[in-house]
């Protein structure tokens, strides 16, 4: 009998050690996506993520059938449900016009914090029910805080919801070329954005502009991103910048020394 007893534990103990391996898998999955989507937005590839977890491209799929579509979802789901949070706490806010220029500040800081986030709210993913109705639920708040502040005679009354997408989807721009060399140029964007849209009495002062030598490195950055120019050329104009891999722009040597 004794015998009969191990040899059923057996097969029980084999049984679970792969649904903890799975559950370990898409775990790590999860938690390469979200860091890597942060870093660089979602316009990498299903191999790198498999790849910084650990796994094989094979076990992404398993876990995520859907692909590309799902991994972001699940990926950047507490996020999007942040965006509902930032929105319903702007409401709590007595001053209508407060609530509505917190709610602004406070997403596109979001989109200066996770590139990835910043991506999917200029991205529709129709197959993940659940992002999509957070994402209403946001747009709806959103257009709550603006009826209130154009109640209150602080917003044009001819200001749209659309106008916020336009804000977000510029920012997410302005960001993938200044976070790293100019990081206050957004937020001088936004309060161009909130000076605009406002009423004459609700005008404040412009955060400071960037600087001549931060935009230079700004755009030479996103240049060597994109293959458009070497390490030699980023070095004669902004020696130190960061060219990809760790390493940084340095000029070529010559038996002389430097060039």
């Amino acid at each position: 009998m004794a015998d009969n007893l191990d040899g059923a534990d057996t097969p029980q103990v084999r049984s679970r050690r792969p649904r903890k391996d799975a559950a370990r898998n898409r775990a790590a999955l999860l938690v390469a996506a979200q860091t890597i989507y942060a870093d660089q937005g979602i316009d990498v590839s299903l191999e790198e993520i498999a790849r910084r977890a650990g796994v094989g491209i094979a076990t992404l799929y398993r876990n995520f059938p859907r692909g590309k579509e799902q991994l972001v979802s699940e990926a950047l789901v507490d996020q999007v449900t942040r965006y509902v949070d930032v929105a319903r706490r702007a409401l709590d806010l007595p001053d209508p016009w407060q609530g509505f220029v917190t709610f602004v500040e406070d997403i596109c800081a979001m989109q200066e914090g996770d590139a990835g986030f910043s991506d999917v709210l200029a991205t529709v993913l129709p197959g993940d029910e659940r992002v999509e109705e957070l994402r209403g639920q946001a747009n709806d708040l959103a257009i709550e805080l603006m009826d209130r502040a154009k109640a209150a005679g602080r917003l044009r009354t001819d200001v749209v919801g659309e106008d916020l997408l336009l804000l977000l989807i510029a920012n997410a721009a302005v960001l993938t070329v200044t976070r790293r060399d100019a990081p206050d140029a957004s937020r001088r964007l936004v309060a161009f954005f909130l000076d605009a849209v406002g009423t004459s009495r609700s005008r404040g002062a412009l955060p400071e502009p960037p600087t001549s030598e931060e935009m230079l490195r700004a755009m030479t950055r996103l240049a060597t991103a994109r293959g458009c120019a070497s390490d030699i050329g980023v070095a004669a104009t902004c020696p130190g910048v960061d060219v990809g891999d760790g390493r940084r722009a340095r000029a070529p040597q010559t038996d002389d020394g430097w060039v």
